[in-house]
């Protein structure tokens, strides 16, 4: 009898194995379903499938969850006007990922990111349970996720942001994991197009105050300021977010950027950045790296020489804004008359030591340049009038000039402030 009844106990648990408690109908049922389903005909295929989905056990058959989900998407594209039920399909299909993911771990990530792309294209109108449900994704699959998800995740967050369901800590931190899962998959242009797209919907949601930023970044950039990509985001989110680019993080992110890539835009934002901070040796430093790049042209390097000539003579540094106007028109004759215009107002600045003619002789440099100017370029003739006029002033006496052995029209040679120039001798008489 004992033995009798470890046969029947044994046939019982062997009819309970892969294909479940009724073997045969399961079996038939996937069977029939295939054959239609092999045909394309998934209007017959559906019916068969769901028999067998409901007499199989989920682990009898991979097979029958992965062609489940394609009939299920038949099934809602053909009722996408009948909300409730295309809601009840769209949950049925997030179920049999979930069954795929749960029976067959070997195929788990892969039935994770389908149940992804699932939810983003049938869950876009729902923001929270899109969010919800890529929070899932993510959470379980982390930088073997597919890279967009990140992306639907970061924008859905901060639309209930907006809406009042997160805060801005919520949307931060989601950005925050985003960015270190992102960092561990492959550098390609799809990654870096979509952390662009994240880092440019950060920097235009009003999220993020410059405190949180400086919280959010700063742990990140002490543990690997070697991280170009890391510190190109930093540049970039708080440079875009108002009054975030006074602080020591960006400070030192954006010159860890230039160190790490060093190139032409780099050095001309480090320019920028201590030109704003009155470091004048540094901007000037940084703007002869730029223009020493060799990604820049003539017309780029002329037009970095004239705005650094400018920057100079703003800043009294008159040789140097000299030198720049000068290598400026050389490069860019279209550039020309600012320039001389500009080397005008130079050398009509400039205080030299000496005698009274000695003094007076930087402004007939300053004519020569500014009539050469509006001869560059006619439209600057009223401004260069206007100079001209202003400095004719300051011309000595004919008398005057007699009286240190110059008449005029002599030749005259004017070096000061480590600037040297040819002219002609003119008196105001």
């Amino acid at each position: 009898m004992a033995a009798a009844m470890m046969t029947i106990g044994s046939v019982s648990l062997f009819g309970q194995g892969r294909y479940g408690a009724d073997s045969a109908e399961c079996v038939k049922y996937l069977s029939y379903y295939k054959e239609y389903y092999k045909q394309k005909n998934y209007d017959d295929a559906l019916p068969n499938w769901r028999k067998a989905f409901k007499i199989c056990p989920p682990s009898a058959n991979q097979t029958m969850l992965v062609d489940g989900t394609t009939l299920i998407r038949q099934l809602i594209n053909k009722n996408k006007s009948n909300s409730v039920y295309k809601d009840a399909l769209v949950d049925t299909l997030i179920r049999i990922h979930d069954l795929r993911a749960e029976n067959f771990p070997k195929y788990a990530t892969t039935a994770i990111n389908n149940k992804g792309l699932d939810m983003v294209n049938y869950l876009q109108d729902e923001p929270k349970a899109l969010y919800d449900g890529l929070k899932s994704v993510i959470s379980a699959n982390k930088e073997n996720s597919k890279p967009q998800f990140f992306l639907f995740l970061f924008n859905a967050a901060c639309s209930l942001y907006e809406s009042g369901v997160l805060t801005s800590d919520d949307v931060l931190n989601d950005f925050g994991v985003a960015m270190s899962y992102m960092d561990k998959m492959p550098a390609n242009d799809d990654t870096q197009k979509i952390r662009t797209d994240i880092e440019n919907l950060l920097a235009t949601s009003n999220v993020a105050s410059c405190e949180n930023l400086i919280a959010l970044f700063q742990p990140r950039f002490d543990a690997t300021p070697d991280d170009l990509s890391l510190v190109t985001n930093i540049v970039k989110v708080m440079g875009s977010t108002e009054g975030c680019t006074d602080n020591d993080l960006f400070f030192n992110a954006a010159n860890k950027m230039h160190e790490l890539d060093p190139s032409s835009s780099s050095a001309y934002f480090l320019y920028k950045l201590y030109a704003g901070r009155e470091d004048i040796d540094n901007a000037i430093k940084y703007m002869e790296e730029a223009i020493a790049a060799e990604d820049t042209d003539a017309a780029q390097d002329a037009q970095y020489y004239f705005e650094l000539a400018t920057f100079c003579y703003k800043n009294s540094s008159n040789a140097k804004a000299f030198e720049g106007a000068m290598k400026a028109a050389e490069l860019d004759s279209s550039l020309a008359g600012k320039c001389y215009l500009l080397i005008g107002s130079i050398w009509g600045s400039q205080v030299c030591p000496g005698n009274e003619i000695e003094k007076r002789a930087p402004y007939w440099v300053a004519v020569d340049y500014l009539v050469k100017a509006k001869n560059a370029d006619p439209s600057l003739a009223e401004d260069a009038n206007k100079l001209i006029a202003q400095y004719s002033q300051y011309f000595p006496q004919t008398a005057e000039a007699f009286m240190y052995n110059y008449n005029k029209g002599d030749s005259y040679t004017v070096s000061c402030g480590g600037m040297r120039a040819v002219t002609t001798v003119r008196t105001q008489d």
